[in-house]
Order: C-alpha cells, then sequence, then structure tokens
C-alpha cells in the first residue's frame, strides 16, 4: 500500500505534504512523492522513514499527466495534491494541475489546501 504526494514548492504543497505524511502513517503505508515542479519537500516536511522519491519518466512532458500515469503504474492506493484558491478568470485561462489530477486520477484524491 502506498501513497503519493504531488509536490509543489508552495504553501499548498508545504500542507499536502504533512497531511500526506500523517495519512501514510495512519494506513501504514509507504509515501511517494512526485515532485511536479522538480523540487522536493525538505527532510523536516517529510518525517517519515518510508518514503520515497518518483521522478517522472519524461521532463519534457505535462507534469500532470506524469503523475496520473505513475500512480497507475505504481499501484497506489490514494493521492494527495495542494490546492490553491484562484479566481474565475484564472479557472478558465491558466487550468490547474490539481484539478486535472482530481478529475484523472485513477484512485482517490484528497485536496489539501492553505487555512
Amino acid at each position: 500500500m502506498s501513497v503519493l504526494l504531488a509536490y509543489a514548492h508552495s504553501a499548498p504543497g508545504a500542507a499536502a505534504a504533512a497531511f500526506a505524511v500523517e495519512e501514510a502513517r495512519r494506513r501504514d503505508a509507504e509515501l511517494i512523492v512526485f515532485p511536479l515542479d522538480g523540487s522536493t519537500p525538505e527532510a523536516s516536511e517529510l518525517d517519515y522513514p518510508r518514503t520515497r522519491v518518483e521522478l517522472p519518466a519524461e521532463r519534457s512532458r505535462d507534469a500532470a499527466d506524469e503523475l496520473v500515469e505513475a500512480a497507475a503504474r505504481l499501484g497506489v492506493e490514494l493521492i494527495v495534491v495542494g490546492m490553491r484558491r484562484r479566481s474565475p478568470a484564472g479557472k478558465v485561462l491558466l487550468g490547474s494541475d490539481a484539478q486535472r489530477i482530481i478529475l484523472d486520477a485513477p484512485v482517490p484524491v484528497t485536496s489539501v489546501r492553505v487555512h
């Protein structure tokens, strides 16, 4: 069993990392970190011994697509992703990695937002 963290270096990414660590502990599962933006969490953010990083196969591809494919390939049971609030225009014009992951994932997704 494993939990897949979709990580980006940001406040929502840090919140998602904290949630993913707790969820992995609760499930007694491996925590797999998938860096969406090429960065990985600080060791202090991931105080969990059963953690590993899964790098995208192709950096030229879209990170959200890579993550969804990795989730299926790795057989994870949950994806955790950080969310940030965006304006209605921003949602239409920019798209959202988190939204695409939620819609396309082959397993349940927990979205975490910063309060």
